[in-house]
């Protein structure tokens, strides 16, 4: 195929079987990466819970990826989800509207509605049979002036509440979630949570009829089996013949009526008491990736770095206040190597991603030696890589250990719905000078060692207005927001960068990102090649005519020609 023409492969059948596995275990690990890196969770602190029949298969594989050393299989593993049903715990969810700034003077009213809202969860569990239902207390915080409220449990340090410390914990999550702070600004309470437990009374059912051992028989049974390296002699044991607490060293296949559960080399399996499999992976071996190209750890590397824009995304979307940005989804994210040049993005706004390479390739000539870990850039001039004003450019340099200079950069462009300007909306059809569409930033420090400026900012979205006719921006609340948002997602890419140059090093990981952009460009000269023959084939020259007008009649004509290269 195309790829092989491109990329000759130099590997055995074995070997591309394999790497097709590898791909597929990294497109699992996005989603997963989604539901945790991208809510600021760690999944290297956590064990992978495995189900469905052929989960078992790809557990280890995956639980590596992620960074995990701990797998846990249920016995019932392939039919889980009908089991889980079964043991449910019951939840009762209960809020109430506070409203009240978080201050000493106020904490006995937030600790009289949370006793309140206690109670009526006792009343709805009781009414269910659950006597002694477990209660866990939440307080929606948030910054004053700002509109993203953050869920926060209390954490364990010296108590604000009766119920624990909830503003330690707001703000070493806020820090997590949007990567600074705003420091001597107060903190609200939106609304005072409890969620109430019934506990289960079902009993698991623990097997108590265990066979002694092994049994020899099927201890004998071994099959060659391809991992990294070549060709490992493989146990394949049944589950029925395992005793408690037995002990299986990878390279192993467990089997049962419903599921296959592959123990891969240098990972150990044992039985617990209630029959389920708990797998322990070991210290992991050094990734000993050279940065020549692979094609198999290509496609890897681009899952992965697609994945880091996706989550980017995400962060922006979740945190944001916007209708154009939470809703209408008028943003776009993507990560760029250390010259400015676009490396991957997630599926968002074509022409945003086409002009954000250029808005970050001038932010580097213009303040690249002004650069230090915590600054973040806002620009959105014409001059300067934009496009139209109100799409506002939020770009944050990525710095490693022992290097000066950024080593990847990070952007986001969201439309902001008013930014100034003569009319609402700042795009009006009648200006004649950039001032009249509203603010034009070329290059301004939104966050400086990790101090988010707001009076600078609004300094400049109030600009306009002090032009005849104009307006400053007509909806500053939303702009800081959606701003402070950009900044949170940035800030996200920013933590799975260096996490990834951490796994793999700073120089394999920059040179997939030109493996990357290469095999892009080889894409397009794939394409341009057979466009350019069908148009041979039919026209009988290798150059392709379009023309197109403006509404005054002006024409736009384009001309494509192949080079002799």
């Amino acid at each position: 195929g195309k790829l092989c023409i491109i990329f000759p492969l130099k590997m055995s059948v074995e070997e591309i079987a394999l790497g097709f596995i590898d791909v597929a275990n990294e497109t699992m690990c996005r989603p997963i990466r989604a539901l945790t890196q991208a809510k600021g969770y760690d999944t290297s602190k956590h064990s992978l819970a495995c189900f469905g029949g052929a989960g078992g298969q790809h557990a280890c594989s995956i639980a590596r990826s992620l960074g995990m050393q701990k797998v846990h299989v249920h016995k019932y593993s392939s039919i889980l989800s009908a089991y889980g049903i079964a043991l449910a715990d019951v939840v009762h969810d209960t809020q109430r509207h506070c409203g009240e700034v978080f201050s000493e003077e106020n904490w006995d009213k937030i600790d009289k509605m949370m006793e309140s809202l206690k109670e009526e969860c006792r009343e709805k569990l009781g009414d269910q049979g659950f006597t002694d239902p477990l209660l866990e207390p939440y307080l929606h915080l948030r910054y004053e002036g700002t509109d993203c409220a953050l869920m926060c449990a209390a954490s364990h340090s010296a108590a604000t509440c009766s119920t624990g410390n909830y503003l330690q914990s707001f703000e070493d999550r806020y820090m997590t979630e949007f990567g600074f702070a705003l420091k001597d600004r107060a903190v609200c309470v939106d609304d005072v949570r409890v969620r109430g437990i019934g506990k289960s009374e079902i009993k698991l059912q623990r097997d108590t009829q265990w066979s002694k051992g092994v049994s020899s028989e099927a201890a004998k049974k071994k099959v060659q089996v391809y991992f990294k390296g070549g060709l490992q002699e493989t146990h394949i044991i049944e589950l029925g013949s395992l005793s408690k607490d037995n002990l299986v060293r990878g390279p192993a296949i467990l089997l049962d009526q419903n599921s296959t559960i592959l123990v891969e080399i240098g990972c150990e399996a044992r039985v617990t008491p209630t029959g389920d499999i708990f797998m322990s992976l070991g210290e992991e071996t050094e990734k000993k990736l050279s940065t020549e190209l692979d094609p198999i750890q290509l496609s890897i590397f681009s899952h992965r770095f697609m994945s880091i824009a996706e989550q980017m995304g995400r962060v922006l979307q979740r945190t944001s206040i916007s209708v154009n940005i939470k809703e209408r989804l008028d943003f776009s994210c993507a990560m760029f190597d250390a010259s400015g040049g676009l490396v991957a993005n997630a599926p968002h706004i074509p022409v945003h991603l086409g002009a954000m390479q250029e808005a970050v390739k001038f932010q580097l000539s213009h303040c690249g030696g002004d650069l230090r870990a915590g600054d973040v850039l806002l620009t959105n001039h014409p001059n300067a890589g934009g496009s139209h004003l109100p799409d506002m450019t939020v770009i944050t340099p990525v710095f490693y250990p022992e290097f000066d200079k950024p080593v990847f950069f990070v952007a986001s462009r969201g439309h902001h719905a008013d930014i100034g300007g003569l009319t609402p909306g700042s795009m009006p059809p009648m200006s004649q000078c950039l001032e009249e569409e509203g603010a034009a930033v070329y290059s301004f420090k939104l966050v400086r060692d990790g101090r988010f400026d707001e009076q600078g900012v609004t300094e400049i979205l109030m600009e306009p207005g002090k032009y005849p006719g104009n307006s400053g921006t007509r909806n500053l609340a939303d702009n800081l927001s959606d701003l402070k948002a950009q900044v949170a997602a940035n800030h996200r890419g920013v933590v799975l960068i260096q996490q990834l140059m951490t796994e793999y090093s700073v120089d394999v990981v920059q040179a997939y990102m030109k493996h990357i952009q290469h095999t892009a460009e080889m894409s397009v000269r794939e394409l341009m090649k057979e466009v350019c023959a069908r148009a041979i084939s039919r026209e009988g020259r290798n150059v392709l005519l379009a023309a197109d007008q403006l509404d005054d009649g002006s024409p736009i004509c384009l001309r494509v020609e192949q080079s002799s290269d």
